[in-house]
């Protein structure tokens, strides 16, 4: 993926208010890909840092979740979000810590 690449993604409603599908209990999103491959992954989670929110995925078949992809996150409906790619080195290395921190703590009161 480059880095002025955008995705929309159209979701079917849930009914729980989450506006994403449902795979064993996590929601998940379907990723296209530059070429038109569909990537289909599970949403880890949607957090807010320095007034910007954010989506936080691993691929779907990743059995080890090494890797994780972090995009802006925007509802534009009910139905559909776009995520963008981050495009500053440096936004991605604070946002990535900040969902490093909040998942950290997450598994912890687990």
């Amino acid at each position: 993926m480059n880095n002025e690449e955008k995705h929309v993604h159209d979701h079917e409603h849930c009914g729980c208010g989450c506006d994403h599908d449902h795979e064993e209990g996590y929601q998940t999103i379907t990723l296209t890909l530059e070429d038109d491959s569909e990537l289909v992954c599970l949403v880890l989670g949607i957090f807010e840092f320095e007034g910007q929110e954010y989506i936080a995925l691993v691929p779907e078949n990743e059995e080890d979740g090494e890797d994780v992809f972090i995009y802006k996150y925007k509802e534009v409906s009910e139905e559909e979000v776009e995520l963008d790619v981050i495009e500053s080195e440096e936004e991605f290395e604070k946002v990535s810590e900040a969902f490093e921190e909040i998942f950290d703590d997450y598994e912890e009161e687990e």
